[in-house]
């Protein structure tokens, strides 16, 4: 049976100590089978044996947000991608440290176009894994989206931080609370994060419509108890999301 309850968030020291996961702390909760790593410069690389705390929360906060799981060999290995505009450097390199022991090649910068502006993107991509399965087969239904059922074992206060900091935003000066940009996702869904937030940490959120899809509104009455836990594990360059 699986169990996710030990999936609780590091301390701030362990997070960010040389923007390296602690080696010697608890595995992730799941026995999965690794598979053979496919693609170039993996193939005779030491394999992780398991994921480690730090990036297993790390990783449920990036699937919440930005980060995405391709598929490498029939639905058994799965390389995580990540990619944010160059400006988040410091972000994603924090991101590449903490994955380390998983890539075997350096993070790239490449030109984007989107509504015919041109932007620089940077990101990494790395091995694939069959420790990556658990969590593809929990975030994605085909190749959706969705909120895991187990939603409320994966979630801690280190996965808030990062779903926060790739699609999380101060509302104003005025509102002083905050936005999760969460328009991938369904509304029942997100009627499940909203459920879980109030039980798990006592932080209420309403889903506000933007067109035809929702995002997360954190209600002032609690914003400042959703600040104080994630605060410890912002990174310097993304605290301006904290206003």
């Amino acid at each position: 049976m699986i169990n996710a309850d030990n999936q609780q968030a590091t301390t701030k020291v362990e997070v960010l100590r040389d923007y390296q996961p602690e080696r010697s702390a608890l595995s992730a909760p799941y026995d999965i089978v690794r598979s053979a790593w496919r693609h170039a410069g993996c193939a005779k690389a030491q394999r992780p044996k398991k994921l480690n705390k730090t990036q297993g929360s790390i990783l449920v906060g990036l699937l919440l947000g930005d980060g995405h799981l391709e598929a490498v060999t029939r639905d058994q290995t799965y390389r995580l991608k990540v990619e944010h505009s160059l400006k988040q450097k410091e972000y994603v390199d924090w991101l590449y440290g903490t994955f380390s022991d998983f890539i075997r090649n350096g993070a790239y910068t490449k030109i984007k176009s989107l509504h015919e502006k041109r932007f620089s993107c940077y990101g990494f991509t790395t091995c694939s894994s069959g420790l990556f399965q658990f969590y593809a087969h929990q975030f994605y239904d085909g190749h959706k989206k969705i909120i895991p059922k187990l939603f409320a074992n994966l979630i801690d206060p280190l996965a808030l931080a990062i779903w926060f900091m790739d699609d999380g935003s101060f509302k104003s000066k005025h509102h002083k609370t905050f936005i999760i940009h969460s328009v991938g996702y369904a509304k029942s869904d997100l009627e499940i994060v909203q459920k879980v937030l109030m039980e798990k940490f006592g932080i209420k959120i309403a889903l506000h419509k933007q067109y035809d899809r929702w995002r997360i509104y954190f209600l002032s009455e609690t914003a400042n108890e959703f600040k104080k836990l994630i605060e410890p594990y912002m990174i310097r360059s993304m605290r301006y999301k904290l206003g």
